[in-house]
């Protein structure tokens, strides 16, 4: 059985929702605890009565010292602050011998058990943002992202995972800080402060805006697969980090942010699908709940309609750089 744990609130929900029917696809033996973080979003969650899922409720997750945080940190900043209390959580609660947390923006494309098993005799599993040289913001936001990051129950795996929840309830937010930032930055010097930490080596894991020019991807007999163009080696896909992806007005998605650069084929082979998945949440959750809003508030799309040659641009081909009417891709 391979344990996760995750997070988010309604703003994020067709999403969350998403990435679990991934799971679902991709994996014989799986659960998933997910932290609903408000009370709309636990009511649709539990409503849907996810065969492999635990649906968690703030109520019955947050502490004292949870709360004292809270007070001080803005939404995003909480829900960093939270990552490494769930895997403590699940872990504690469940008796579990390990738990992987994982975004709720990602999507699977293949079975994750491929990754937590590289693990061998460890007790960590983290994974480095590997960004592209363009991109690299290692020394501000870290070298490693928290976006997959698994633990065991190990007395070497629950040192670290204590340590860093209390740094995290400690020390927060969305700023840089005397080497700090958020939640990941903590992760830096895990490989010598701790023992028996895994850095994560497949590939498959963790293609992402950052570092998608890195690599080519290719879909083949119904499998998606990612090839490093330096050195020429492929895996089969596991998941992509669909970082900064936004719902936008007028029907439009803008896929991520405008200074990063993807691939028709990274567009057509992995963002279609994303795209599909996220409406086939969608019709899941107006089913039950036709009026809950399961996105965050629409992007305006100003960078597009305030600069004449990309306004020009989009009305013509329905696309400009990220941004693309529903309809091209659905």
């Amino acid at each position: 059985m391979q344990n996760f744990c995750t997070l988010f609130n309604s703003a994020y929900l067709s999403r969350g929702l998403a990435m679990y029917r991934s799971l679902e696809r991709v994996s014989r033996d799986f659960h998933l605890y997910i932290f609903a973080f408000d009370d709309q979003c636990a009511d649709v969650l539990q409503r849907l009565q996810l065969k492999h899922a635990t649906i968690i409720s703030l109520k019955e997750f947050e502490d004292e010292d949870l709360l004292k945080a809270k007070a001080d940190r803005t939404a995003g900043e909480y829900c960093w602050t939270c990552t490494s209390s769930t895997i403590w959580y699940c872990i504690h609660t469940y008796s579990l011998d390990h738990c992987t947390y994982v975004d709720a923006d990602l999507l699977f494309f293949s079975d994750p058990k491929v990754l937590t098993d590289e693990l061998g005799k460890n007790s960590v599993l983290i994974t480095e943002h590997r960004y592209s040289p363009e991109h690299d913001q290692s020394d501000l936001s870290g070298i490693y992202c928290v976006q997959f990051v698994t633990f065991r129950s190990t007395a070497a795996g629950l040192k670290a995972l204590e340590w860093w929840k209390n740094a995290c309830i400690d020390w927060c937010y969305k700023r840089f800080e005397e080497g700090k930032f958020g939640d990941q930055k903590y992760l830096d010097d895990w490989t010598t402060r701790f023992e028996g930490v895994h850095v994560l080596k497949n590939i498959g894991g963790g293609v992402a805006p950052w570092n998608n020019t890195k690599y080519s991807i290719t879909a083949r007999q119904g499998k998606v697969f990612v090839k490093e163009i330096a050195t020429l080696h492929e895996e089969e896909l596991v998941f992509y980090h669909f970082h900064d992806f936004r719902y936008g007005d007028r029907e439009v998605f803008r896929l991520t942010a405008e200074r990063y650069l993807l691939s028709a084929s990274l567009i057509s082979t992995v963002y279609r699908h994303y795209l599909a998945m996220l409406r086939a949440s969608e019709t899941e959750i107006k089913r039950i709940a036709p009026n809950v809003i399961f996105h965050e508030p629409l992007l305006r799309l100003d960078w597009i309609t305030t600069n004449l040659g990309r306004k020009l641009t989009f009305l013509l081909k329905g696309y400009y750089k990220n941004y693309y009417k529903k309809k091209l891709l659905l």
